[in-house]
């Protein structure tokens, strides 16, 4: 069965080869990778050939991907899905923070909504076991990947 090109598809292969630039997938990208396929909709068998994709064996089904560049609901939360996996492991590597900063950049996440995502994630903290150890790594990850 043929892959559809679709914007979750688009999406993940390009995180996917940001990931990829030092040729290594470790378990803390592995985990945004998953959160990100799951929230994209991307099933088992097109996250494998994504990853196929993304290395350059196979050719990519999306020949433009203009039409996949609008502003969509659901970015937002997706975008801190992605965050909170990150934020939930020990150390956010500086691939993470590539992933991160292509997925932000990707979904054109402005200001207000980094904003509202950053308080979420802060009024989870309080009932949630990891929450301080979160902010504390979300405080680093603003001041390696600040929002301008």
């Amino acid at each position: 069965m043929a892959l559809e090109a679709t914007r979750g598809l688009y999406f993940y292969i390009e995180v996917l080869k940001t990931a990829l630039d030092d040729e290594i997938i470790t378990n803390d990208e592995a985990s945004i990778l998953r959160v990100l396929a799951v929230a994209l909709g991307l099933s088992p068998s097109s996250v494998g050939a994504a990853l196929d994709i993304a290395r350059g064996v196979d050719p990519s089904p999306i020949t433009d991907s203009s039409q996949y560049l609008s502003h969509q609901i659901g970015d937002v939360t997706t975008y801190q899905s992605a965050l909170v996996a990150a934020l939930d492991d020990e150390v956010i590597s500086e691939d993470e923070w590539a992933m991160l900063e292509m997925l932000r950049n990707m979904y054109g996440i402005q200001p207000d909504q980094h904003a509202l995502i950053e308080e979420a994630i802060r009024a989870m903290s309080e009932t949630d076991d990891l929450g301080e150890r979160r902010l504390q790594r979300l405080e680093r990850f603003n001041t390696v990947c600040p929002y301008v």
